[in-house]
């Protein structure tokens, strides 16, 4: 048996810890552990209600915007409030806008160096040793289009802020709509970045995945996890509310069922947290930090619906759109976040097409004192929720919980293992001195450590509260 600790783990949003077991060339133990304290539901606490789809975008520079929809939703409901039609488009578009360029990043920056060997020199080395299977001409080839593939990002992010005026942390989405206007010249500078990278992602990004899919097949098999998909959807349609991406569970891949939030709940047996048995669900969570823990080994807590781990993002919502529905394994991953960035796309270029350019993109209103709201929806990495209470016209109560809480959760109450750990079990590993095969399973699932803990423990010093 060899034990082996892997901290951090590069080219993902850090800070991660793995620890495996391996015996006969195979993972047979694994723990999966995130080392910082998710302290911003503490934070939002005796706040205004409507600062919160701007402060909790702190949480993470990558993925800001969904934390921005997230809360808007919520504030929707407990204010008992809806977009106007413009607003509702505008938000779609600011977030489609991240998740194209979430997509691309994560294939050309964090993922492809996996599977394909970039030039001798920093920061391309010192590079994993492994199996590096392309021909040297396809691989100059895909290296050649990793240089595209960052700058195709950077245009997703200018097309954001064509509506969304900055990123990271987007600027103009309330509860009611977006503050920037739907003007003709907003509305053609999007579009032509858009069709831009429309066409890229067909010609390209689509077509490098189908390489390494091509040459390293395996990989559909290994990384695998029991099949429970789960969705919040997103991009609700304006008035209807109904999502272009409808949300549902599936459970081992069986049929699609309907969603009940009422069935979310958390366990923190094996989480940094005071002690706490009870399986709570988000609306009465807690958020109390216990570092000295027995037994716990990581600042996640571990969410489950109807007592079950269920994995998100991409490859889950194919699964339960029934779009896509060949395996759970890496490939899986890597090529339906390929195929959903084309959707997206032509999603965005639908909703341009029904903007009313100089119609009103927000309303006024008036907020309640009192209230409550669930914030609900799909993120680039999975479902992404938000549950907030109000009492006399400020935050009570705030809970977040994440796609990697999700899909990087550690045991829950009754051992279960969370689906990454889960999806190392039986993970060949070639050498345990190099672990590439590990790394590629970790980073198929695209973790957001920044979105799932936010407070280092110095010792002998105060917190220090990352931004």
């Amino acid at each position: 048996m060899i034990k082996k600790t892997i901290f951090p783990v590069s080219r993902v949003h850090e800070p991660l810890r793995v620890d495996v077991e391996i015996q006969n060339g195979q993972v047979v133990e694994a723990t999966v552990g995130a080392t910082l304290f998710r302290g911003f539901e503490n934070m939002m606490i005796g706040r205004d209600p409507r600062d919160a789809s701007l402060l909790t975008q702190r949480i993470c520079g990558i993925c800001s915007s969904a934390h921005a929809v997230a809360a808007a939703l919520a504030l929707q409901q407990a204010f008992g409030l809806l977009p106007t039609p413009n607003g509702q488009h505008l938000i779609n578009l600011i977030f489609a806008a991240d998740i194209i360029q979430n997509h691309i990043r994560h294939f050309y920056l964090l993922a492809i160096y996996d599977y394909v060997k970039g030039p001798n020199m920093p920061p391309y080395t010192p590079r994993p040793k492994g199996d590096y299977r392309l021909p040297t001409k396809l691989n100059e080839e895909l290296v050649t289009h990793i240089k595209e593939g960052m700058l195709k990002a950077m245009r997703a992010h200018e097309m954001l802020a064509v509506f969304g005026a900055k990123i990271p942390m987007q600027q103009t989405i309330l509860v009611t709509g977006v503050t920037e206007r739907a003007t003709v010249d907003r509305i053609s500078a999007y579009r032509s970045i858009l069709r831009e990278l429309m066409e890229w992602v067909e010609k390209v990004y689509l077509y490098d995945v189908a390489v390494l899919s091509d040459y390293y097949k395996d990989y559909y098999d290994i990384g695998s996890t029991k099949g429970n998909m789960l969705s919040y959807g997103m991009f609700p349609q304006p008035i209807t509310g109904k999502r272009e991406y409808s949300s549902g569970i599936m459970l081992k891949k069986d049929k699609v069922e309907p969603l009940d939030i009422n069935k979310i709940g958390e366990d923190i047996k094996y989480s940094w947290y005071q002690n706490d048995i009870a399986t709570r669900n988000p609306r009465e969570g807690k958020t109390i930090p216990d570092r000295d823990k027995v037994d716990a080994y990581s600042w996640i807590k571990a969410p489950r619906y109807n007592g079950n781990a269920f994995e998100g993002g991409s490859l889950a919502r194919a699964w339960i759109r029934g779009e896509y529905q060949r395996g759970t394994g890496v490939m899986d991953r890597i090529i339906t976040r390929a195929q959903e960035t084309l959707k997206i796309c032509k999603l965005s270029d639908d909703w341009l097409s029904k903007l009313s350019p100089g119609g009103p993109t927000l309303s006024q209103y008036t907020p309640t004192m009192q209230g409550e709201g669930i914030g609900l929806t799909d993120a680039m990495r999975g479902g992404l929720g938000h549950w907030l209470k109000i009492r006399d016209g400020k935050i009570d109560h705030y809970q977040i919980v994440t796609p990697t809480a999700w899909t990087f959760s550690p045991r829950d109450n009754q051992g279960q293992r969370g689906p990454v750990e889960e999806a190392l079990l039986g993970t060949p590993v070639v050498n345990p001195e190099d672990l590439i095969e590990i790394g590629r399973v970790i980073r198929s699932f695209d973790p957001c450590f920044t979105c799932a803990v936010h407070m280092i423990d110095a010792p002998n010093s105060r917190p220090v509260v990352i931004i």
